[in-house]
């Protein structure tokens, strides 16, 4: 199954703020958890990913600070905000009651 490019847009920012939620990370590695978490369905690339995380942090929906990598390497790692926690319960709230709309529109069975 292909995943139209708009549900792709519209699911990234609260698939990156689900993410950071859990642990901080850097860009690399939360391409590879969405690819993971699709069985391969999503495969984002970092030139999707980068324009959405420059906009999450314009909105302090995330901060950025550089670490270092298991190999020594200097990387830049994400972290979700107290804002950004709101705005991803927010966002889950409404994607639950979108899901539910079509649920009570088309029935479990029927899709």
């Amino acid at each position: 199954m292909d995943l139209p490019k708009d549900m792709v847009a519209a699911s990234a920012t609260p698939l990156i703020l689900a993410i950071l939620n859990n642990a901080d990370s850097y860009g690399y590695d939360i391409i590879a958890q969405v690819k993971g978490l699709s069985d391969g369905e999503m495969q984002w690339a970092d030139g999707m990913l980068y324009p959405i995380m420059h906009r999450l942090e314009k909105k302090e929906l995330i901060t950025s600070y550089w670490g270092q990598s298991e190999t020594g390497r200097k990387r830049k790692y994400y972290q979700i905000t107290s804002i950004g926690q709101e705005s991803l319960i927010s966002l889950t709230n409404n994607w639950r009651k979108l899901n539910d709309m079509l649920q009570n529109l088309v029935g479990e069975n029927n899709v």
